[in-house]
């Protein structure tokens, strides 16, 4: 330092975790939508405390692909961790192959999530429980659509490129992402599934 300037040159230009924009930014988003999911999984509770019978004039959702769904999800956080891992220890080749089977799940459980859209005996007009479950569905599927989406392009940029250190940094926030994805669906798979059948 000479003068009262500081010479920035060999600072890196990206970090992982607290040190990253990106990080305060996903972690600022998880936020809002993990309280987007808590008033629409109040509107259920409170709807369900007035009404005369729950679920109203519907049958039990079937269990099959709602549970499918979970397992595949829970499974999905180890291939998720590793690409992280791999991100942070700057490793592409491991990152791309791990997030290459993040892809291959997310897209299975996008297939699972439209054959449980199929099996909830409600539709979602019918009345204000078929309501409540797609939109609870529904906007978690919104998230698997999108981080779907993002993993898939993270991907094809780690295989082609252009390739920046930076994109270690995506790689490790979307794992993040998709830690919320599956940790907010579980809530809402006890509500769908479960609650009904208290």
């Amino acid at each position: 330092m000479s003068g009262g300037t500081v010479d920035v040159r060999d600072l890196p230009t990206y970090g992982f975790g607290t040190r990253s924009l990106m990080w305060w930014g996903t972690v600022g988003l998880m936020l809002i939508e993990g309280t987007v999911f808590a008033i629409a999984l109040l509107m259920y509770f409170y709807l369900r405390g007035i009404a005369p019978a729950w679920p109203l004039g519907a049958p039990l959702p079937a269990l099959r692909w709602g549970v499918a769904n979970t397992l595949l999800l829970l499974a999905s956080l180890w291939p998720n961790w590793r690409a992280q891992r791999a991100a942070q220890r700057e490793d592409r080749a491991a990152a791309r192959r791990w997030l290459a089977v993040c892809v291959l799940m997310a897209l299975g459980f996008l297939v699972l999530r439209a054959l449980e859209f199929r099996t909830l005996g409600v539709s979602w007009h019918a009345n204000a429980y078929g309501s409540l479950v797609w939109l609870l569905l529904g906007l978690h599927t919104t998230h698997l659509i999108t981080d779907t989406i993002d993993t898939l392009v993270l991907t094809v940029l780690l295989y082609s490129g252009p390739f920046e250190g930076k994109r270690m940094v995506d790689v490790a926030e979307n794992a993040l992402y998709w830690y919320f994805v599956v940790g907010s669906w579980l809530p809402v798979w006890a509500v769908i599934y479960l609650a009904p059948r208290l």
